[in-house]
């Protein structure tokens, strides 16, 4: 097996040519090889890969990644080169989503591991502490013990200034978003809305796709203040279909979205369910 590999001058130029065409880029986590192949085979841009896919694909929570169940970026290191990259053709370009807070781990030997397996791209994503609610105590706790978004925002400089890779900064909250964005400059950044909604774990904080819009493009307006060339993407929270994505694409000045659960577990879920009931519900000819 020879993985093609992806140059970050060939990620970029893609890129850009679909924001001068109007195009809309997508974004897709995979938590497996063959849902990887299948996003590539879709015509999706960008294959992520972190541990809350992986632990997805498992049946569990994207957020089961939070608790210390786990070598997050060891896990992530490890799928995407067993099991993702030799997945594809070279279509889609891949981004590592890492935990930027590893204290076991320098980051630039991380990020170096990912430039030798073909992985020309990374993001803050594998967890970020901008998950926590920064009104928790939890929140005051981790942050005292060095646990930072700052740490985050030295990751994606040192990929993108010293190291020449793409880097996609991700921001659950408006104050965050512009941090990433001052301090690191990303080539991509995506306002995260929250979880997912739908499926067997989901969650539903009963927010509309009206309302995910707006939060999101005043998010939008703040950043293109700060980087007018900085690429734009949406996720997460009510945007779990394609008619929501749709909505997003005409309800803000984005450049396209990022789809977690809405493409790999909801469909997953869905089609794997359907097809066993309809072998379970067989019965013997009398």
């Amino acid at each position: 097996m020879i993985t093609k590999r992806v140059s970050t001058e060939q990620i970029l130029a893609r890129l850009r040519r679909k924001v001068d065409q109007r195009l809309p880029i997508m974004i897709a986590s995979a938590g497996s090889g063959l849902v990887a192949r299948l996003l590539e085979g879709a015509g999706v841009d960008c294959i992520n890969t972190f541990s809350g896919a992986r632990l997805r694909a498992n049946g569990m929570g994207t957020m089961a990644m939070m608790w210390p169940i786990l070598d997050s970026n060891r896990q992530t290191l490890d799928y995407t080169r067993e099991d993702i990259m030799p997945a594809l053709r070279g279509d889609a370009f891949v981004c590592a989503c890492l935990n930027a807070n590893d204290p076991l781990k320098d980051m630039r030997m991380v990020l170096d591991d990912c430039k030798r397996m073909g992985v020309n791209s990374v993001s803050n994503i594998g967890p970020s502490v901008s998950y926590v609610d920064h009104d928790s105590e939890i929140f005051r706790v981790i942050k005292s013990a060095g646990i930072t978004l700052q740490n985050e925002i030295d990751m994606l400089r040192l990929a993108r200034d010293e190291m020449g890779m793409v880097t996609i900064g991700l921001a659950f909250t408006p104050e965050d978003a512009v941090e990433i964005v001052e301090g690191a400059r990303p080539h991509i950044f995506c306002y995260h809305a929250g979880t997912t909604k739908g499926g067997l774990t989901g969650y539903d904080k009963g927010e509309t796709i009206q309302e995910t819009a707006a939060k999101t493009e005043e998010v939008y307006e703040a950043l293109r203040g700060i980087d007018p060339g900085v690429i734009l993407v949406g996720h997460g929270s009510a945007m779990e279909n394609p008619a929501d994505a749709k909505y997003m694409l005409d309800h803000t000045s984005g450049h396209g979205f990022w789809t977690g659960s809405s493409t790999e577990r909801l469909p997953i879920e869905r089609a794997v369910s359907a097809a066993a009931a309809e072998f379970a519900a067989l019965r013997f000819a009398d």
